[in-house]
């Protein structure tokens, strides 16, 4: 098959959002990962080579943003763009994972799924 499957690390702690997106993004022909805290994630990270994370930053275990400082500070893990999803929607929060590298931040209240299918899908284009 010339046209590789784009993939996504879906770091999600609450299993019916993350279910939700997932289905919905392998509906989009997307090959999803799904690591329910940070340290499950950081496991993947080292096997996997995604195209995009969508990361949440409240996780049990490793927050989203201690996975983000430990991706950017050991080059073994790439490069890979990641978009926060969650419900910390503070400007201090915003601030803190666009200066970790996100480069998108949504709030999870504020965004339907099929928004952010269609975020994900222009962020992977």
């Amino acid at each position: 098959m010339a046209d590789q499957k784009k993939t996504i690390l879906l770091v999600e702690d609450e299993p019916l959002l993350a279910n939700l997106l997932k289905q919905r993004l392998e509906k989009e022909g997307f090959a999803i990962f799904h690591a329910p805290d940070g340290e499950e994630a950081l496991k993947v990270m080292k096997t996997l080579q995604p195209d995009l994370i969508l990361l949440d930053i409240i996780l049990p275990k490793l927050s989203g943003f201690e996975f983000m400082e430990r991706l950017r500070n050991d080059p073994a893990f790439g490069k890979a763009p990641i978009v926060i999803i969650s419900n910390l929607g503070q400007e201090s929060d915003v601030e803190k994972g666009k200066v970790l590298g996100a480069i998108g931040y949504f709030v999870k209240a504020k965004m339907s799924i099929e928004d952010l299918v269609k975020r994900v899908k222009s962020f992977l284009n």
